[in-house]
């Protein structure tokens, strides 16, 4: 069985599982780089990273016409649930079997607090084991060196940001690669404004003369079959 990773553009994802779809940080409204709107995606699922509004924006909206559960760290989904939405809190480093999979939460080196000024607790990569493949969301975030405990669970996908300024950039993603040795790698988070442009191109061609790792740019609204 396969897992197929969409980028929706910006920090926003979509993995098909099993039937399953599940969104991940849904920003679609006034997102320059999105390649749907939010009334075009279906869900069963949101996973919530962090409380940033590139993160959150559509949460509300997309779970109230789907009926999806949202799935985040206690205070986001706290702050979810006080909106009238069905939620899922986790913490950092702690899993659970969903029907989709097996979510983890990871450490992330970020911030997170909420549109509303709300205490959006700590940000978070999201670890995903489902249909006998691994893939690691970084999400926003800064370099750290135990991504190489989290390369230890033998990823068969990475997604990591390289946009630089607000995460890692191009220099400090290709470290992480290295530390988390995935077979595959999709770079994110880039372009979406000019503060953040990189050349995704000339990264994955590093990745791939520095590591083992196969790089895949895609374009929103791209996939890649895991």
């Amino acid at each position: 069985m396969s897992i197929t990773y969409t980028w929706l553009g910006h920090g926003t994802y979509r993995l098909s599982i099993g039937g399953f779809s599940v969104i991940i940080d849904p920003y679609f409204t006034d997102n320059p780089a999105a390649s749907t709107t939010v009334d075009q995606v279906s869900a069963d699922f949101i996973l919530v990273s962090h409380g940033h509004g590139d993160h959150v924006g559509d949460v509300e909206s997309l779970a109230k016409r789907t009926g999806a559960l949202v799935i985040s760290n206690h205070e986001i989904a706290s702050w979810f649930e006080a909106k009238g939405l069905k939620t899922h809190g986790q913490h950092i480093g702690g899993g659970h079997q969903h029907p989709f999979g097996h979510l983890k939460l990871t450490m992330a080196e970020h911030g997170s607090k909420l549109p509303d000024g709300s205490n959006g607790g700590n940000p978070a990569g999201l670890l995903i084991a489902a249909e006998g493949k691994k893939i690691y969301l970084a999400c926003d975030t800064g370099l750290f060196g135990d991504m190489q405990l989290i390369g230890e669970e033998g990823l068969d996908l990475a997604v990591l940001p390289i946009g630089d300024n607000y995460t890692m950039g191009p220099e400090d993603a290709l470290k992480a690669v290295k530390l988390l040795e995935p077979k595959h790698v999709v770079p994110v988070h880039y372009n979406t404004w000019d503060l953040i442009k990189q050349d995704a191109q000339a990264w994955a061609q590093q990745v791939e003369k520095h590591t083992k790792t196969k790089a895949h740019v895609l374009q929103p609204g791209g996939s890649l079959e895991v």
